[in-house]
């Protein structure tokens, strides 16, 4: 019978159940929760940084997606606010688009 110990996704339970197995789950405290949504969020990442196909890529993008919606949600705040602020952010500083890779900065 394999461990996991890892938060999953809303309906998981459901559909272990539907599969014939019985899951063991319990409900994290708020500070559980947002330790397991980073540590979620960086196992994504990794699987975005490893995957190979394009399909595969957007699959992990729309995962990491999902937990910073829930992390938006967390401080409560929306996916529209945090855009909203990174296009601030982008006209103030710009994006990342050009490629630019600073090496150093030395006084004049």
């Amino acid at each position: 019978m394999p461990t996991y110990n890892k938060l999953i996704r809303n309906k998981i339970p459901q559909i272990i159940k539907a599969n014939g197995k019985t899951p063991t789950t319990r409900i994290l405290s708020e500070d559980e929760y947002i330790k397991e949504l980073c540590k979620k969020t960086q196992e994504e990442l990794t699987e975005y940084i490893e995957a190979k196909t394009k399909p595969d890529k957007l699959e992990e993008l729309s995962d990491l997606l999902e937990l910073i919606n829930a992390l938006a949600e967390h401080e409560g705040t929306t996916l529209e606010e945090i855009n909203n602020i990174r296009k601030k952010k982008a006209k103030e500083r710009g994006g990342f688009s050009d490629r630019v890779f600073l090496i150093e900065v030395t006084d004049n």
